[in-house]
């Protein structure tokens, strides 16, 4: 046993009673458990151990155990999140191979952190009911990426962005694909939590990460999480408050990028256009042919979960001596293994999720010239954004991040539009309540405590 493994053991067994007490507590540790992985950084037995199981376990029994335990937010989106699990399990159970016992063993423990991550989410929108409590998530997850960006990044600005990442902390970042795309969801979050910042420090710290973070996301090499980065600046630039002054500067990083960056980064880029020469493009190509040769053969459960690579050479459009690969797309992944019935409440959840986040920075603008709604609002579409566009290229069905951030958006829907609801402008004798100054503008409903900083308004 060493130091490491002790001390983090003690931190986890210390924190049992608290999130039994405090199920929030419970959350933010799940997520810092999840997301920053921080037992890989351990040598010995605690590496090995299902942390995050027990703090999830012990939160819901606590939680379950106070008397004033809450279902979950009943949304359309909550209840396909619950739908989607069944359909699922059903999957498993019609694609189970009756001669392969290690494969059955192996399917249901991957069906069981399924079902683990679906009711962490929900169970986020249970507990997270304040402003205050969602600030702190996010806080909590982007500065376990941010931990990752600085730790690899300043690896890559003393050998002058050379290194590689061939491969993640571990968990569900285990991949560098995988960690390039969590990267990439992580900078809106150090953008937004850095804007609203009060103290300088802390400000300047965040913000230093997420050049690092961009760095780090190319030395994985990764061509997804390119495009999830570009997908990213896009949306920043769109959603900026100058969008002409957004599009020069990010031309200028661009052109400095290209100066910068490894001769071998950009050879790997251009692949992306010459796919028809690249091996492992035709590769992903043929791996979503078989996938949809997969989905039509069984439309209604698929081949079941877990099941894409068993069943490849029965399915396969190319070669016999094809390679046996995965999915290399989250739809057709999910199409593919778990059916059609599946595939809608999952592109439901993606579609469902961006629509109420314009709605509802649609009706924060009518209220408001500026508000940490619209700003957050914002920031979740731009990480919904850099999901979407990385996982046509990754195998992530069941990524944890989504759906954890599908749960946190509706619970940050009930706390916004709770807000927006109570907002009520003063009235001022002999003036309209439209020529009372900032009233309308919502200036006064801005949050002046817990880290957030007014921003000026429009004139």
């Amino acid at each position: 046993m060493n130091l490491r493994d002790l001390v983090f053991t003690l931190v986890i067994l210390g924190l049992l009673p608290v999130v039994w007490r405090r199920p929030f507590i419970g959350v933010l540790t799940f997520s810092w458990l999840a997301y920053m992985r921080p037992q890989d950084l351990t040598w010995g037995f605690a590496r090995q151990q299902r942390w995050s199981f027990l703090i999830a376990a012990v939160t819901v029994a606590g939680y379950i155990a106070s008397g004033k335990a809450r279902s979950y937010l009943p949304t359309l989106r909550s209840h396909a999140m619950v739908l989607l699990a069944v359909v699922v399990g059903i999957s498993a159970l019609v694609g189970s191979p009756h001669d392969n016992e290690f494969h059955n063993r192996a399917q249901f423990n991957r069906y069981v952190e399924f079902v683990k991550i679906i009711g962490v989410a929900l169970f986020t929108t249970a507990v997270l009911v304040r402003t205050g409590q969602l600030r702190v998530l996010m806080w909590v997850i982007a500065l376990s990426f941010g931990f990752y960006a600085v730790k690899v990044g300043l690896v890559g600005v003393l050998t002058f962005g050379a290194g590689e990442v061939l491969q993640g902390p571990g968990g569900m970042l285990e991949d560098n694909n995988a960690f390039s795309l969590a990267l990439c969801m992580g900078l809106p979050l150090l953008l937004e939590i850095g804007r609203s910042e009060k103290s300088k420090v802390l400000r300047r710290g965040v913000f230093l990460m997420i050049p690092l973070s961009i760095l780090t996301i190319i030395m994985t090499r990764s061509r997804g999480g390119f495009l999830s980065l570009a997908a990213v600046v896009a949306v920043m630039v769109w959603r900026s408050r100058n969008r002409t002054l957004a599009i020069a500067m990010a031309g200028v990083l661009g052109v400095t990028a290209l100066l910068v960056v490894p001769d071998e980064y950009i050879d790997r880029i251009k692949s992306i256009r010459d796919y028809e020469e690249d091996g492992s493009a035709m590769g992903r190509i043929a791996a979503w042919k078989t996938a949809v040769n997969m989905a039509t053969a069984k439309p209604l459960f698929g081949v079941g979960m877990n099941m894409f690579q068993r069943n490849y050479r029965q399915y396969a459009s190319g070669a016999e001596h094809e390679s046996i690969r995965v999915a290399h797309n989250a739809y057709l992944q999910v199409w593919a293994e778990y059916g059609s019935i599946a595939l809608c409440l999952y592109l439901f959840l993606i579609g469902a999720t961006f629509w109420s986040l314009w709605r509802l920075r649609r009706e924060a603008r009518r209220h408001y010239y500026t508000s940490w709604i619209i700003n957050y609002a914002t920031m979740f579409e731009t990480t919904l954004v850099a999901f979407v566009t990385g996982s046509t290229f990754l195998n992530r069905a069941d990524f944890d991040l989504f759906y954890h951030l599908v749960a946190i958006v509706i619970a940050f829907e009930a706390i916004a539009w709770r807000e927006m609801a109570s907002y009520a402008p003063r009235t001022v004798p002999g003036l309209s309540a439209d020529l009372v100054p900032h009233q309308r503008r919502g200036f006064d409903r801005l949050p002046r405590r817990g880290g957030f900083r007014p921003v000026p308004g429009r004139s």
